[in-house]
């Protein structure tokens, strides 16, 4: 065992209390679903939008629909949320008797639009004459009271969520740090691929060959190429952007297995940091039919570029290929490990 001071930080074990999580290397997650929704409802529920002449109240927050998770990777705080609302609201101007109710919308809160950029649109449960007057007060000084509250949401989830999340190093005080358990790899959402076409068969010949297409794109990571290489090549992190179990045998010939078998074949290559080749399919695909995907990786100055070449797609799956690499994989990659989301 190295002492303190020497080695690689990865395999000392620090004199820590909790004897965990060394130097916050590995991956932990906190689930901030629910907690976001009762924050999000005690926020927003009861807030009030007034001046001299008109009054409205948040009555009800009727939807609350998306997913927050925050990070710990190599020390760094990650965070995504992403979140659709809609909420009720009543008012009334004064000296008019006329009761006004309606609706609002938040369709894009998440960490890729700032604050002042989330959308908050009012709408009325019946027009009048009144009503449009109170939807365009609410246009004018609602929307930022509403935003108000968001930011309130955000910075709670930073600093109130995520405490514990990063665990003291050697000679750290842990006073204040709260007793809550951090669990690793738990995202509780289980995604599946999906498809986005109505043919559960690749189209075949008359002779029962499969017509396939070449897949290729290019995404640009920002983080080094040895951690990208990591990302897609260490268990621990597989499972964590494909937010479900997976098996990886790193060797030539070895087999791997995500999204629950959809996504499963061999590896033919790997060059560590540089190149992953593998036969690849889904499960659906006409049996014992492979793809070669080619996945190459070129760090530069101030990011890493991913190069894909899928070949022997079948061509009635390319368009829900494509799209579900984006999704499932680069995207998930990005916003996971923070390799293109909000870092803090």
């Amino acid at each position: 065992m190295a002492k303190w001071g020497e080695g690689d930080p990865r395999w000392i074990v620090e004199e820590r209390p909790d004897a965990t999580n060394v130097n916050n290397w590995h991956w932990t997650e906190k689930n901030a679903c629910q907690w976001s929704q009762d924050t999000l409802k005690r926020l927003l529920v009861g807030l009030n939008i007034e001046n001299d002449h008109f009054k409205c109240t948040v009555t009800d927050l009727d939807k609350c629909q998306g997913e927050a998770i925050v990070n710990n990777r190599k020390g760094k705080l990650i965070i995504f949320y992403e979140w659709e609302i809609l909420a009720s609201w009543k008012g009334s101007i004064r000296g008019k008797e006329e009761t006004i109710e309606g609706k609002f919308t938040i369709p894009n809160l998440s960490e890729e639009n700032d604050i002042s950029e989330v959308d908050v649109s009012f709408s009325l449960k019946e027009n009048s004459e009144n009503g449009n007057l109170m939807k365009e007060f609410l246009r004018r000084e609602g929307v930022e009271k509403v935003r108000d509250q968001l930011r309130l949401y955000l910075k709670d989830l930073k600093e109130e969520f995520s405490k514990g999340l990063i665990l003291p190093k050697k000679d750290e005080t842990v006073a204040g740090a709260p007793k809550e358990t951090v669990n690793c790899l738990t995202s509780q959402f289980n995604k599946s691929v999906t498809v986005n076409n109505s043919q559960s068969k690749a189209a075949k010949s008359e002779s029962g060959k499969t017509h396939t297409k070449t897949l290729t794109m290019s995404h640009t990571f920002q983080c080094t190429g040895s951690e990208l290489y990591a990302a897609l090549t260490e268990t621990d992190l597989v499972r964590a952007f494909s937010s479900g179990p997976a098996i990886l045998e790193l060797k030539e010939g070895g087999k791997f297995e995500l999204f629950g078998g959809n996504i499963h074949g061999t590896f033919k290559e790997l060059v560590p940091n540089q190149k992953i080749v593998q036969n690849w399919r889904i499960k659906r695909w006409p049996e014992e039919h492979y793809s070669v995907v080619t996945i190459t990786i070129e760090q530069q100055n101030d990011n890493t570029i991913l190069n894909l070449v899928q070949t022997g797609v079948p061509e009635s799956e390319y368009d829900g290929t494509r799209e579900n690499w984006d999704r499932y994989y680069w995207d998930a990659i990005k916003r996971t490990l923070g390799y293109g989301s909000f870092i803090i």
